[in-house]
C-alpha cells in the first residue's frame, strides 16, 4: 500500500510528494526533525517532541511554520489514514526553498518553511529481540560539531558511526570526546554501577533527549541514585550494566563494549526494570 505522506500543507501519496532542489536542508543540512513512535495507534512523549522541535527552530532562527499548531493533529491523521498501530511519525522543518543556493539564510518574510512528515510501520515495536539479547557497542571518536543540542539532519558522522559498528561486528558506537563518552549515534548513553545510573550531564554536547528525561524521572520514582556526569570507555567496561534510550529503542540494554562484556554478557535486570516501567507508564500517556 502506498503511504500517505505530508508536504507543505497537504497530503499526498508518497510517490506524487515532492522537495524542491533548492530546499535549504537538501543543500546544506539546514533542518530539523524529529521522530515520534507511535504504539497501540499512539503517540509517544508528542508534547516533549513538540517543545524539543520548537527549541530547535528557535536555536538556528527558523520561523515555526503556519501549521505548527496543527502537528498533533497532522500526526494523528498519519497515523490513522496509514494504518499505523506500532510504528514512528518522522517530522522534518527546514528553512525553506528560496529558489536558488547562497550561503546567506533567505528572508523568512518571502520563504516560508518546507514541513515534511511520513510514517513507519515497525509491527512489534516494542517487542524488539535486542532488548532480551542486548546490545554489542564500539567506541569512536566524536567529531561531530559542536550543537549536538540541537536536532539537526546534519546526520552523516552518526551514519558513519552505525557503520563502523556494524564492520566490527557490533551494534551501534558510542562517541568519546576528550577521553569522555558524550552519546550514542542515535540515542544517549548510561550505565549502572550498584544502585546508580550514570550518564553525561545536558549541555551543548549531545541531545536533550525527550525518552531520556522521562527515563530518569522514572528511575528516580524507583528510588534509583542518578549521577549526572562525564564518563569514560574504561569506566564503562567495569560497569554492572549499561543501556541506551532513544525515542524508537526506548530503554535497550548494552551488554557489550569494545569487545569486553559486561557483568555475565547478558541484559541486567535493573535496565530491564526501567524498560518496562517506561513502556508501561508511555502508554498510560499516550495522545
Amino acid at each position: 500500500m502506498t503511504r500517505t505522506v505530508f508536504v507543505n500543507g497537504e497530503y499526498l501519496p508518497e510517490d506524487e510528494a515532492k522537495v524542491s532542489i533548492f530546499d535549504r536542508a537538501f543543500l546544506m543540512a539546514d533542518g530539523v526533525y524529529e521522530v515520534t513512535s507511535v504504539l497501540g495507534g499512539k503517540l509517544i512523549d508528542f508534547a516533549g517532541h513538540a517543545k524539543r522541535l520548537e527549541r530547535s527552530l528557535n536555536e538556528l532562527d527558523i520561523k515555526k511554520p503556519a501549521v505548527f499548531d496543527d502537528l498533533l493533529e497532522i500526526h494523528r491523521e498519519l497515523v490513522r489514514v496509514n494504518g499505523i498501530e506500532d510504528g514512528l511519525v518522522y517530522l522534518q522543518i527546514t528553512r525553506g526553498a528560496p529558489g536558488d543556493r547562497d550561503f546567506v539564510f533567505p528572508d523568512p518574510e518571502t520563504t516560508e518553511p518546507t514541513v515534511v512528515l511520513f510514517t513507519q510501520n515497525k509491527p512489534g515495536l516494542a517487542d524488539s529481540p535486542a532488548a532480551k539479547t542486548g546490545m554489542k557497542i564500539i567506541s569512536i571518536e566524536d567529531v561531530r560539531w559542536g550543537r549536538r543540542d540541537i536536532k539537526t539532519v546534519q546526520l552523516l558522522y552518526p551514519s558513519m558511526g552505525k557503520m563502523m559498528a556494524k564492520k566490527a561486528g557490533a551494534d551501534d558506537a558510542w562517541m568519546v570526546q576528550d577521553g569522555h563518552v558524550t552519546e550514542g549515534t542515535s540515542n544517549n548513553a548510561y550505565i549502572i554501577k550498584g544502585n546508580t545510573i550514570i550518564t553525561r550531564a545536558l549541555s551543548n554536547d549531545i541531545l536533550h533527549g525527550i525518552t531520556r528525561a522521562a527515563v530518569l524521572r522514572f528511575a528516580r520514582e524507583a528510588q534509583m541514585q542518578v549521577e549526572e556526569r562525564n564518563f569514560t570507555i574504561d569506566e564503562a567496561k567495569e560497569a554492572d550494566e549499561a543501556f541506551i534510550t532513544s525515542a524508537s529503542a526506548f530503554v535497550m540494554p548494552v551488554i557489550e563494549i569494545d569487545g569486553v562484556n559486561l557483568g555475565d554478557g547478558t541484559p541486567g535486570a535493573r535496565t530491564a526494570r526501567l524498560r518496562e516501567i517506561y513502556l508501561e507508564e508511555s502508554r498510560k500517556a499516550a495522545v
